[in-house]
């Protein structure tokens, strides 16, 4: 953010005469969000469905845990195969189908030389995203054939052979970056076949400075018709970019895609740029910011989705006390660093007190975007993957918002009808049962958490072509299947 900037806002943080705002400033909030999440009426059955080849970090630098597969997406390939793809961050690409067949791999981003580059920080780093083109198997469209994937990267000039961690120090010190956020766009000579051959293209690159809060979600609307805006453009969401507080300040710049979700059309780059700018892009045209930003000020959306009628879901991992839910709203600013949740950060007027949060300004003179959903970390810790029910599985959660917390590995869930940012809704926790006995996922699936302490499931959410619902934890390397229970 630009000094005056910063400056407008500090001063709007301390206009105001309410009781909370003291004479020495605001007083921070010891727990901004009281009541627990109580557990929903709706029990589901986790059946086991297909599990991830076994997999290795290429390095253990400290706080790397100890996941079994560090499967993080499952989703459908769109050529009405049934086939459904998911992703190791260790670099590997698997194929399935809705019967659970075994996984073969389809892509081994060790075995292109494309500078895949995860053992800084296993994890956080790696192969983090994949989207197929609508057009995949539309033979003689544009698409035909085409999908992309996010990883990260050994920075650009550098090469894509890193021999080792001082090579990396080394390579950070010259250049001041870290590791780079890529996209490549890959062409399928057969999209039918199970194993990819073809070539890559790079389509986008960003360097950053950590090792964390990186490329997330890309993903192409799936409900956008031919001939619709939305349709075949790529949106894809990127962290701050990295380590905590937001020091660069990324958040509330324009100028940097960080912090930040992006909107590209994939297949139609010109003299600047290896992919096309839509012209409906909120920011297009303006010489003070990034024409791909499509919304900003987002600590790291590692997930988005969209509802049937059009509505994103987007995700936001918070820093030390509230996770979000967003709508998507075209230019919107969600905040960060100056907000987390529906609550002021400290940035700006009391440095001592970072890592809580305070009572809002009476007065934003940001427009912000709140959530339409949060919680705290007594709840749980980060938030994961979600996406409106709309399959025909479970009659009682259609038309909900079901979304993760990765760490406790909890499922929560929200009415969608009349969801308003600033009008958080309350969250209830959907209840599950692993063979017949109702249990907590964390005393099923877990591994050591070194973040925290204690254990962590390290769960996501996968979904099929016919909208039904995937658990994926990284503690044991499962695909699980979401079913109604027997009776219900």
């Amino acid at each position: 953010m630009r000094a005056t900037a910063l400056s407008r806002t500090v001063a709007a943080l301390l206009v105001g005469s309410v009781a909370a705002f003291a004479e020495e400033g605001p007083q921070p909030l010891p727990n901004p969000l009281s009541d627990a999440i109580p557990k929903g009426d709706i029990v589901v059955a986790a059946v086991p469905f297909v599990r991830a080849p076994k997999s290795t970090d290429p390095a253990k630098p400290v706080g790397t845990n100890d996941a079994y597969a560090r499967i993080q997406y499952l989703m459908p390939i769109p050529d009405g195969s049934g086939r459904l793809v998911f992703n190791d961050l260790r670099g590997f690409l698997y194929v399935t189908d809705a019967a659970g067949r075994d996984p073969v791999v389809y892509l081994d981003l060790h075995a292109q030389d494309v500078g895949f580059y995860n053992a800084a920080y296993p994890n956080e780093t790696g192969l983090l995203g994949f989207a197929f083109h609508p057009e995949f198997s539309d033979e003689g469209q544009p698409g035909f054939g085409k999908f992309y994937t996010a990883f990260t990267a050994v920075p650009a000039g550098f090469g894509s052979n890193l021999e080792d961690d001082a090579l990396r120090q080394l390579m950070f010190y010259v250049s001041g970056q870290d590791q780079g956020d890529v996209i490549l766009e890959w062409t399928a000579a057969d999209p039918a076949a199970d194993v990819f051959e073809g070539s890559p293209r790079e389509v986008f690159r960003i360097e950053q400075f950590a090792v964390t809060h990186n490329i997330g979600t890309v993903a192409f609307n799936p409900y956008a018709t031919e001939g619709s805006p939305d349709y075949g453009l790529l949106y894809a969401s990127i962290g701050d970019g990295g380590s905590a507080n937001d020091p660069e300040e990324n958040g509330q710049d324009l100028a940097t895609p960080l912090a930040a979700i992006l909107r590209i059309d994939p297949l139609n780059g010109g003299e600047k740029r290896a992919y096309g700018i839509p012209g409906d892009n909120p920011f297009a045209g303006r010489a003070d910011a990034a024409p791909e930003i499509w919304a900003y000020g987002l600590r790291h959306a590692q997930h988005f989705s969209w509802d049937e009628d059009g509505r994103m879901f987007i995700n936001d991992i918070g820093q030390d006390q509230i996770e979000e839910v967003n709508l998507g709203i075209p230019g919107g600013n969600y905040g960060w660093r100056l907000r987390e949740g529906t609550f002021a950060t400290a940035f700006g007027w009391n440095a001592a007190k970072v890592g809580q949060v305070f009572p809002l300004p009476p007065v934003d003179e940001e427009l912000f975007v709140y959530p339409v959903a949060q919680y705290d970390h007594d709840e749980g810790y980060a938030i994961g993957s979600g996406f409106v029910y709309r399959g025909a599985a479970i009659p009682a959660l259609r038309g909900r918002y079901v979304f993760a917390d990765i760490t406790r590995g909890r499922i929560f869930t929200i009415e969608t009808d009349e969801l308003q940012p600033g009008h958080p809704t309350p969250i209830e926790e959907l209840r599950l049962s692993f063979d017949g006995v109702e249990r907590e996922l964390i005393d099923v699936a877990r591994f050591g958490n070194t973040y925290h302490g204690g254990f962590r499931a390290d769960l996501r959410l996968g979904l099929d072509a016919a909208g039904e619902l995937y658990l994926l934890t990284k503690a044991d390397g499962w695909i699980r299947k979401l079913v109604a229970m027997p009776g219900s």
